[in-house]
């Protein structure tokens, strides 16, 4: 059970950073779809507690490399993860008291529209521009996603800063990754005073996001922009309706 969650994770740890995400789209479905083949259940706050851990080891391992790349905007960076942990805290308390059914089907909403608004825009040229008034809150809801989903706020950060704010594809993803782990980290202790992380489980899934992250973020400049937003809307689509199928599917 452990390697299979350490694999897991390096997958998670490979997307997450060639994406922007926390790996959370990959971690908390596989666990709730993987680990009750070996007799471990768990619901989906547990899983999303555990990914917490691997978000924020996304968020240390990718974040370090695309800073020697010069892709992260720090700035923006800092000036924007306030909102995102402010978010994130609230998440994390809405996660410990609304039912698994509410938390999936929230889930699966965002990663459609994370995909539709990616989709839509990819016929756009990447313009710089000033950021619109509503990246504050788009940022605060992105940490709420965040805090409650256990993802990072990738799905959410990354279209964001593209098509609100202009940031080039490349740069908005490694910025989400540096923010990421600023969150994480409050939203982990949350859920740990709730008592709901695992902790064994959590460090085979920290373990394997630091292997895959640090593979992931030098394979991400290898990847054309087209192919990036493809790619993530197809894995996020992929991931709502698996969500959908296992919690509002036959019995």
């Amino acid at each position: 059970m452990i390697l299979a969650v350490l694999a897991i994770g390096v997958l998670a740890g490979v997307l997450g950073a060639i994406l922007g995400l926390g790996g959370g789209v990959v971690v908390v479905p596989a666990l709730e779809f993987v680990l009750p083949r070996f007799g471990h259940d768990l619901n989906i706050a547990q899983a999303v507690a555990i990914s917490q851990v691997g978000v924020l080891a996304v968020g240390l391992s990718g974040a370090a490399s695309y800073l020697r790349q010069g892709l992260v905007r720090a700035r923006t960076g800092y000036l924007l993860s306030p909102y995102t942990i402010l978010g994130g805290a609230l998440g994390s308390y809405l996660g410990l008291i609304l039912p698994a059914r509410a938390v999936a089907t929230v889930f699966a909403a965002l990663l459609l529209y994370s995909a539709f608004t990616l989709l839509r825009g990819l016929k756009r040229v990447e313009v710089e521009r000033p950021p619109s008034r509503l990246v504050p809150p788009a940022m605060t809801f992105a940490g709420i996603m965040s805090g409650l989903l256990g993802i990072g706020g990738g799905t959410v950060q990354v279209p964001v800063m593209n098509l609100l704010a202009g940031v080039p594809i490349r740069q908005a993803i490694a910025t989400s990754t540096f923010i990421m782990g600023l969150t994480a980290v409050a939203n982990a202790l949350i859920y740990q005073a709730g008592g709901l992380l695992d902790a064994r489980l959590a460090c085979a899934v920290a373990l394997g996001v630091l292997i895959g992250a640090r593979a992931g973020a030098g394979l991400q400049s290898r990847i054309p922009d087209r192919a990036l937003k493809i790619f993530f809307s197809v894995l996020i689509v992929f991931t709502a309706v698996q969500l959908l199928v296992k919690y509002w599917g036959p019995a």
